[in-house]
């Protein structure tokens, strides 16, 4: 990994919004199990782009980058099973 600068510093920063922004619709959905607004190819086409990030951010040793993106395709994983699963209720 790279040592951390004030460059990095910032990508942490929006590392967390982002990610802190999605986690509240993973847990709607967990809690509802309404689906029914989630749209498959979306998430797996987001799941798809957040995957390439990630191996991009390890390729460039980002901390920011590596983090965000592993958080976030659990999180997008986590809304395809729901929405898998969920789906005919």
């Amino acid at each position: 990994m790279t040592e951390i600068n004030s460059v990095e510093i910032i990508g942490l920063i929006a590392a967390t919004c982002t990610t802190a922004a999605f986690l509240p619709q993973v847990y709607q959905t967990w809690k509802t199990k309404n689906v029914s607004g989630l749209s498959l190819p979306m998430l797996t086409i987001f799941f798809t782009g957040v995957t390439l990030w990630l191996i991009y951010g390890t390729y460039i040793n980002s901390l920011s980058i590596i983090l965000a993106n592993a958080i976030t395709i659990v999180s997008v994983f986590l809304l395809i099973i729901f929405k898998l699963r969920y789906r005919n209720r």
